[in-house]
């Protein structure tokens, strides 16, 4: 069995190619040619209620492979120094069930999540979006800025985290990455968002923050952060103004605290999810129907997503 480590997979995995792989990958899944499990989610009994193991498993066909990823996700592994998302992914052939390889999840996740909502944007926000606001400035907010910069033309990044110190530090280390950008250090959430045409949400946070007069029209969000029915990171009003697109049908109806605390609110209902990821990729739904809409991509994320990484990652490292 093959192990590929983080640096293999960055390596080997660019953001261009996670993209175009995430948009085979909506298409193969909306045509029922690859399918997943539900998701294991266990809260781990340590006290703090907010450590989670999770198992994620799909299967990509007779012919080509399946798998899990096992991962681990802890909010402040920040203060450890330590990516807050850790795991492995299990790759084993659909022909004769033998395992193949076990492929670094952390690396994996960091790409493919920043890459979905890269499609995502790319089908939803203004063809002229210029203008990039991060909320959240750990890992998800590195791999997003590389994401977006894949698919429009951003000019100013708008940075917000409620440490100072990391917010600052995150600013200088991608004014050195990125020197043709210009980064706007945001004291307030409505410093960051105000001006912003593309806004990813990457927090871990319970409560919601991001509310419809801190978005402007025409704006498009993703909302990434958070994956279980107790979090979210948009408000009720946002989530019943703006207009919905999900990654998955099922898993955001089971999952996502964004669409299920409106929803119990009586704020929102069923019809307000307009189309899945894998609906636009084949043009079963349209996006953006004018440019003065909001728009919202509420993903929780999927294991497809990441067994189709694994799968490219192997194959490309083996040849």
């Amino acid at each position: 069995m093959q192990i590929i480590d983080n640096h293999e997979v960055i390596t080997h995995f660019s953001f261009t190619e996670a993209i175009k792989v995430m948009e085979q990958c909506f298409e193969d899944f909306q045509m029922g040619k690859i399918s997943q499990e539900k998701r294991m989610v266990q809260q781990l009994p340590d006290g703090e209620e907010q450590n989670i193991f999770a198992m994620m498993p799909a299967y990509l066909g007779r012919n080509r492979y399946f798998g899990s990823k096992i991962i681990t996700a802890f909010p402040n592994n920040h203060k450890q120094k330590l990516p807050s998302h850790l795991g492995e992914i299990i790759l084993f052939d659909s022909k004769n069930g033998q395992p193949v390889a076990m492929i670094d999840a952390n690396a994996v996740t960091w790409i493919r999540t920043a890459a979905v909502s890269a499609l995502a944007t790319d089908y939803l926000a203004k063809s002229s979006a210029d203008t990039l606001t991060l909320i959240g400035t750990g890992q998800q907010a590195v791999s997003h800025l590389a994401a977006i910069t894949c698919v429009r033309k951003i000019h100013r990044v708008f940075v917000y985290d409620l440490d100072e110190t990391r917010r600052k530090q995150f600013i200088l280390e991608q004014q050195n990455n990125y020197p043709k950008l210009r980064f706007i250090d945001c004291p307030t959430l409505a410093d960051a968002t105000m001006e912003a045409d593309i806004i990813c949400t990457l927090t871990p946070s319970k409560y919601a923050f991001l509310s419809k007069k801190e978005v402007k029209s025409g704006a498009h969000i993703n909302a990434i952060g958070t994956f279980t029915p107790d979090t979210r990171e948009l408000t009720s009003d946002l989530m019943a103004s703006g207009q919905l697109y999900v990654d998955d049908y099922q898993a955001v109806k089971r999952e996502s605290g964004d669409y299920l605390i409106p929803l119990s609110e009586g704020k929102i209902d069923q019809t307000n999810i307009l189309g899945s990821l894998g609906e636009l990729v084949t043009y079963q739904k349209t996006g953006r129907t004018e440019e003065r809409v909001i728009t919202i991509f509420d993903a929780v994320g999927l294991a497809v997503e990441d067994l189709c990484c694994a799968e490219y990652i192997y194959q490309k490292v083996k040849e």
